[in-house]
């Protein structure tokens, strides 16, 4: 009888226990997690190694995307160098690849060769990616970022554009947006810390 009792009370205090536990606040991502996922419109593009990339070439993977140019004096080379630095971490959190592609908003000087040199040097995870402003603008404009076009007559010209990162998941859908912060006197880019956390959250949640 005493058994029992024991075996009731600690089945007691384990129904408890989870009950307290699933009714504890759980940490949520700060990045804006789409939910569902949304599909991205079909699209073609040219990689840094003259490859066509489809949305077949999203799939499989992790991928995180962000629009730049190899002109960019600031944003552009701190955001590729902080992915650098984190990409360790955010492999670890996960069995998928993760893949870096920089979508270049300058395809007038970006040309395949030139962001071939810019992307490679930062490692083989990193896609430089390309394409005419005819079929640029509609897949930027789909991931929920922006940029301008520059004059014709410009020559020596800088380009606005997003800084925030969009994060693509395995099928190819996508599933979150990290912005940038935007604090005086720095550079208005993402807290990778941040990010590198919230996308240990959001692998954890995926299915």
């Amino acid at each position: 009888m005493q058994k029992l009792l024991v075996s009731v009370v600690a089945i007691v205090a384990l129904l408890a226990g989870v009950v307290i536990f699933n009714s504890l606040p759980r940490p949520e991502p700060q990045a804006l997690v789409y939910e569902p996922p949304r599909e991205l419109d079909p699209f073609m593009l040219e990689a840094h190694n003259g490859a066509q990339l489809t949305n077949a070439d999203l799939t499989g993977q992790w991928t995180f995307l962000f629009t730049g140019y190899t002109s960019c004096p600031d944003i552009c080379p701190t955001t590729m160098a902080d992915f650098k630095k984190a990409l360790p971490q955010l492999a670890s959190v996960t069995n998928r690849p993760v893949k870096v592609w920089l979508i270049s908003v300058d395809p007038r000087r970006d040309t395949q060769q030139k962001l071939a040199d810019y992307t490679t040097y930062f490692g083989t995870e990193f896609m430089g990616v390309r394409a005419e402003h005819k079929n640029l603008y509609p897949f930027v404009n789909g991931l929920g970022l922006m940029y301008s076009i520059p004059g014709e007559e410009e020559v020596d010209y800088l380009v606005n554009h997003s800084s925030a990162i969009v994060l693509v998941n395995p099928d190819a859908n996508r599933h979150a947006i990290f912005k940038a912060s935007h604090t005086p006197g720095t550079l208005p880019t993402v807290d990778m810390e941040q990010m590198v956390q919230d996308f240990q959250l959001i692998t954890q949640q995926y299915q």
